[in-house]
Parts: structure tokens; sequence; C-alpha cells
């Protein structure tokens, strides 16, 4: 069959290696993909922006399955596109409605189906630039440090924890009034802090059953030590320590259930990743975030930890089949670590060549923001995270010794990475 991966990040990169493994897959297209992509498929030049574009090259290149990336598509209909118009709704997309993909697109929206659904998550409320006053009484009446959240799509960095209180009522008023996060921020979600450690579950269903792929932890902090200002994330690991059977059984019962019988009861089609930001309090888990696709970097550490032919669980998911379908786990562990550009995650630098990166042995060097050189061909810098290194090892300290070491192989002007992935673990 013929597949058109929709992405051109580090995620779709992983994936399209993945994809590309299957007996199932006769053509892999990704738009509009990456220097990396491309060693697996098709680069088309598309915009995501574009639904009309991506409608003309399902066509043109007989595309069977469009398998979403991120989330941006998602949250702004693609999968209900696909189903309105008569020339491509047999096409199945793997990514929810629109209607489903607000579990991401609207941190209100997450929390009152958390509400509904008795799904555990930190006490919370939502101002907007009427309620602006009735926010700062709120946030005086929680205990520091203070967590505010951008309602919208912030490209991963719409969060921030303030320390005091002035701080806070600082930040929330730039959120609100001063538009920081842009439209995102047009509401601003208010929530107790949750002191524990972070975990991201995900799970694969076909809007009936599903299937638990392995957990990860990110870190998303720029510096050592999770300091600094939140990034789309500096690496990952994968299995995660804490996460033992019992944990793990918390999870399903207490918010994986009852967000699948959530999701059914209201009639909301989800045909896809559902990716479960946690929280481990005392061992109970509760749920940060909902994510509408899977994480990045998360995925450069699951998926290669995945057994199983992709494309046959994506057949499966448009089937609604899934519950026949068993996840398969390399033991090993997965560690993954982000080699991003000077002044990430604020104002960075592009267009640095990059070297070594075929030199790298043992590890899987998955490419975020790459471009090659229109004049030399040269693979240079494009966007914050450049490179995302995955190793597989015995233990976690071997799988982060061979991506350090494969790291220190690569170089570009003004690289910077974490040397302390996995830390708390």
């Amino acid at each position: 069959m013929n597949i058109l991966l929709l992405g051109s990040g580090g995620r779709e990169h992983a994936l399209a290696w993945k994809i590309s493994q299957s007996p199932l897959l006769t053509k892999l297209y990704i738009a509009p993909g990456n220097p990396g992509t491309s060693k697996f498929g098709i680069n088309l030049p598309l915009s995501l922006a574009s639904f009309d574009g991506i409608k003309q090259s399902v066509l043109a290149y007989h595309i069977d399955m469009v398998v979403v990336g991120p989330e941006d598509p998602l949250v702004n209909g693609i999968h209900d596109y696909f189903l309105a118009d008569p020339a491509i709704r047999h096409i199945p997309v793997i990514g929810p409605s629109k209607k489903a993909a607000m579990l991401e697109g609207s941190k209100d929206f997450a929390k009152q189906f958390m509400n509904r659904h008795a799904i555990p998550t930190a006490k919370h409320r939502t101002f907007s630039k009427q309620t602006v006053s009735e926010g700062v009484d709120f946030l005086h009446s929680l205990k520091a440090p203070y967590v505010l959240k951008a309602d919208g799509l912030a490209a991963g960095k719409g969060v921030i924890i303030c320390k005091t209180i002035g701080e806070a009522v600082e930040e929330f008023s730039n959120m609100l009034q001063d538009s920081k996060f842009g439209a995102a921020s047009d509401k601003v979600v208010i929530e107790e802090f949750l002191s524990g450690i972070e975990l991201s579950v995900f799970i694969l269903t076909d809007g009936k059953s599903y299937l638990v792929l392995p957990e990860a932890k990110d870190y998303k902090k720029i510096g050592e030590g999770d300091t600094g200002p939140n990034t789309g994330g500096m690496g990952s690991v994968s299995p995660v320590p804490f996460a033992d059977e019992q944990f793990m059984q918390k999870v399903e019962q207490r918010i994986i259930v009852p967000t699948m019988q959530g999701l059914i009861s209201e009639g909301i089609e989800y045909k896809g990743f559902i990716f479960v930001g946690l929280i481990s309090v005392h061992g109970d888990p509760y749920v940060i975030e909902y994510n509408c696709r899977l994480g990045d970097p998360e995925t450069e550490s699951v998926i290669p930890r995945l057994g199983n032919d992709l494309v046959q669980l994506f057949n499966a998911v448009a089937h609604q089949t899934i519950q026949a379908e068993t996840i398969v786990v390399d033991p090993r562990v997965a560690a993954t670590v982000m080699l991003v550009s000077k002044g990430y995650p604020g104002v960075y630098e592009k267009a640095k060549a990059i070297t070594g990166e075929d030199l790298a042995a043992g590890s899987l060097v998955f490419h975020a923001g790459t471009a090659l050189d229109a004049e030399t061909g040269q693979l240079v810098s494009s966007g914050g995270r450049v490179l995302a290194v995955t190793s597989l090892g015995a233990t976690m300290e071997e799988a982060l010794a061979k991506s350090y070491q494969n790291i220190s192989k690569i170089d570009f002007d003004g690289k910077n990475f974490r040397h302390d992935i996995g830390f708390d673990l």
C-alpha cells in the first residue's frame, strides 16, 4: 500500500524509519519531510495548512492511507476534511477527528472532559481577558509554585511555572492581556502545582479498543537539572523505571479506561494515538495533559522499542480490529538526546553546517530541524531542535553512553545538548 506521512520533524523521521520496514508498504511519501526522511521515502513539498494540496497529492500518488504526525492538521480538522469529501473519504486517516483533537487543542476542553469522567488531575480554573481579576484571586488561593497554561497550541512552550506570586501575576497578565502566546493564550488555565515525577504514556486506539505502547519520560527544560525555560523536548528515556506493573495498572484503570469510555459515551470518534502526560504523586497517577499524537522526542525512544509491524497496527486502527493485535516490546532501554541550536528555545541560529552525522555507529540519528543547502547540498540546521540521537542498551547508562559517544562525532556551530538526560531516574 502507498502511505502518506504528514510532518517534518524527529517524530516523523522515526515513524518513516519504522513504516519503511513493513512488508505491507509499497511506497512511502512524506510531506514535507526532511533530509532524514528522504532515506525512507519520497518527500513532497506540501504545506500542512493546505488540505486541498494534500488531497491533490493523495489522488495523484494513489495514496491508501494518511498518517498524521503533528498536532496542527489534526486540531484544524484534516480527518473531518477527508470524511467530508466523496473522492477521498474511503482513505483512512490515522489521527483523531477535530473534536477529539480538542483534547490537545484546548487545555480548558481537556480539563472539562477530565472533570466529567472523574479522571484525576490537578485543581484548576480557566480565565479570559474579562476575568483577569478573578484569576489573580485564584492565584492567591494557591500555594507556590504556580502553573499557568495557554489554552491553545503553543508548540510545547505554553506552560509557565512561577516560583513567586508576583511572578505568577505578571506572567498571567502577559499571557492574557499582552497575548504572550498569541491566540493560544486568549484563555489561560491556572492549576495547582503537583509535586512528583512525570512520564508519558501512549495508546493507539481504533475508537473501540486500544493498545498501550511503551511509556517514556521526556526532559522539557533547556538546562541541566531541569532548569531554565521549557523547550519542545531535550531528550527522552524508555522504559521508565518507576512505571512498574502496579503503577501501570493504576494508569489503565483510573485514566486510560475512563478516557476511552468518555470519548465513546460522548460520541467523539478517535482513531489514532493518545498521548497522556502524567505525573506520579506518591505513586498515584494524575493527568497533566493530553496530546492527540505521539510526543517528540518520546517517539524517538518509543518507536525503536516497538517490535510490531507499524503498518499492520495502522490497518487495525482503520478497520477497528485492534483488539486482535498484541504489542511487542524490545526489553532494552532506549535513550534519546536532542541536539539543539544556539539560542534555543529563544531566537536561535540557522543554516549551520552539520558534519559527522554519518559517523554515528550503533545509534539512530533522527533529523528534527535540518535542510540541505540549495547551492552546496550540505546538510545544515534549520530549526531549534536539530538532531535526535537514540541508542539502545541493556541499561539506561549503557544506552546514554552510546548516544553521548556518537554526539561527540556530530558537530555544528552552536551545538547544544543536555548532559544529564535520565538524571532523575
